[in-house]
């Protein structure tokens, strides 16, 4: 198993772990890969990578300011990761969490 599939088997293992509608950080896989404070930080980018790949095969979605993005165009700033087909507008979690 390389990196890349560790990493996204992390994300869709916390998605769907949280359940519909709900989004998790990218840091919270990160953190989960890698606790030590240097080491996951260095996962962030590695991370954001896979949830853009995932979310192009139509298994994830990312989501800015609560609304998805379209995984096809460049995706900047905080994000946030839920399972595919929840409701925006409705994540409770969503909050703009770190990074």
């Amino acid at each position: 198993m390389t990196d890349q599939d560790k990493i996204a088997a992390e994300i869709l293992r916390q998605t769907a772990e949280r359940g519909a509608g709900k989004s998790i950080c990218p840091s919270e896989v990160a953190r989960a890969l890698a606790p030590e404070e240097e080491a996951w930080r260095r996962l962030l980018g590695p991370v954001r990578a896979t949830a853009i790949r995932l979310a192009r095969d139509g298994r994830l979605d990312v989501l800015r300011k609560g609304k998805p993005v379209d995984p096809a165009a460049e995706v900047r700033g905080v994000i946030r990761l839920r399972a595919p087909g929840g409701q925006s507008g409705n994540d409770e979690t969503d909050t703009g969490g770190e990074e």
